[in-house]
């Protein structure tokens, strides 16, 4: 029996970067609180592994995220290699922003919603007020030369509110990248993008 004919994907790009979240992504929702030496050797395996990009850690208070309480120290063990652009840490807000810039920390990522429902539950506001909460934030981190991420969930589906209209993502999208963001981050939060709706949500954020 003959295997089908495969043909290579044309227009691609010749590499991928790979920005690693692990240590702050994977850890977070932890219930068991991870050391924050356990954490550094995590990060610098990573680093070893030839990952170049890696989320280190988030300024979410401690209260929020108990899992992200040692910010600080994570970060002080790491020293030097804990502060370039190359080792971005999550803020959601002015307060965690005034945390980074006191490490001296190179790059930060902010997270939005693309979603009603979702903006409200992980962020305690609407999707219009997300951006008056950032817009300060990245305004300060760009006057101290950071490099911006901007993470926007719920890209393909939501839990609450079922699939997403490619309308409302560019939307929120657009809202963030307009405030000075570098880079952007489409989030299937609860994985259920497909190969087609990514092209077609590609394609509206071109247009």
């Amino acid at each position: 029996m003959r295997s089908p004919q495969v043909e290579a994907a044309t227009g691609l790009p010749p590499q991928v970067t790979i920005y690693e979240v692990g240590p702050r992504d994977g850890l977070q929702n932890e219930k068991t609180v991870v050391p924050a030496a356990t954490k550094v050797e995590f990060i610098r395996r990573l680093a070893a592994a030839g990952l170049g990009t890696i989320e280190t850690t988030s300024f979410v208070p401690a209260k929020w995220v108990p899992q992200m309480g040692d910010a600080e120290e994570v970060l002080g063990a790491l020293g030097a290699d804990g502060l370039g652009r190359q080792r971005p840490a999550l803020v959601p807000n002015e307060r965690g922003l005034d945390r980074a810039e006191e490490l001296g920390l190179g790059a930060i990522a902010i997270f939005g919603s693309a979603t009603e429902t979702f903006a409200q539950k992980n962020l305690n506001r609407s999707v219009a007020e997300q951006y008056a909460m950032f817009e300060p934030v990245v305004k300060r981190a760009l006057a101290d030369d950071m490099w911006v991420r901007a993470y926007v969930s719920m890209c393909f589906g939501d839990p609450w509110e079922g699939p997403v209209p490619i309308e409302q993502v560019v939307d929120t999208a657009e809202r963030l990248m307009d405030l000075g963001c570098h880079e952007l981050s489409l989030g299937d939060t609860i994985g259920v993008g497909t190969t087609g709706h990514v092209h077609r949500l590609l394609e509206a954020l071109a247009a």
